[in-house]
């Protein structure tokens, strides 16, 4: 006799451990290139930076990355709110603060990337 085994939750195991190792990927490109540019390019100076980040590709790595770095910390955030914050009241307003603020983060960036 095969006994099903009834899972309840969200299931976001899979999904998640994928996100997180994409988006850590993502990091690390833009960090060899800001490393790269820093290293190989000329002198650092706020031109040389103005340069570098008004170019069309830049903009979209840098937003990319952007993008990354707030899927990397809201399913992080989100895991550890799940594992610690054990009443649901506590837990929902925390995770809304938290989507609100990378939101927030997010569209900042979006004007700082777009202003230069």
């Amino acid at each position: 006799m095969t006994t099903r085994r009834i899972v309840v939750g969200a299931h976001y195991g899979l999904r998640d451990w994928l996100a997180q190792r994409v988006s850590a990927v993502v990091l690390l490109l833009y960090t060899l290139v800001l490393l790269g540019a820093v290293i190989f390019g000329p002198p650092l100076s706020y031109g040389t930076w103005a340069t570098l980040f008004s170019s069309a590709w830049m903009k979209v790595f840098s937003l990319l990355a952007v993008m990354a770095l707030i899927w990397h910390a809201w399913v992080g955030v989100r895991d550890i709110y799940m594992d610690y914050i054990k009443p649901t009241g506590i837990r929902l307003f925390l995770q809304v603060a938290t989507v609100l603020a990378l939101v927030g983060y997010a569209c900042w960036a979006v004007i700082i990337l777009w202003r230069v």
